[in-house]
């Protein structure tokens, strides 16, 4: 699982977030599918992070792995 969570960050995800400053990683994938991640770099302060990790990290992974239950994020 994790695996295939890194993967899509990689490729969809981390791009989108670099062209604004930032960028996301991966920090634990819990037994009942919940994903925690960091944001980092302009992201981690920014006002919109939580729309950012809603709209963009967890729709992601959710369209390409379905067992993702939620994605939080962790400071």
């Amino acid at each position: 699982m994790r695996n295939k969570i890194e993967k899509v960050l990689e490729e969809v995800v981390r791009p989108m977030l670099y062209m604004h400053g930032g960028s996301v990683q991966l920090i634990e994938v819990t037994e009942d599918c919940v994903v925690k991640v960091r944001l980092s770099g302009a992201c981690a302060g920014c006002p919109g992070a939580q729309m950012t990790i809603a709209g963009m990290v967890e729709s992601s992974l959710k369209a390409k792995i379905p067992e993702v239950k939620k994605v939080e994020a962790v400071h």
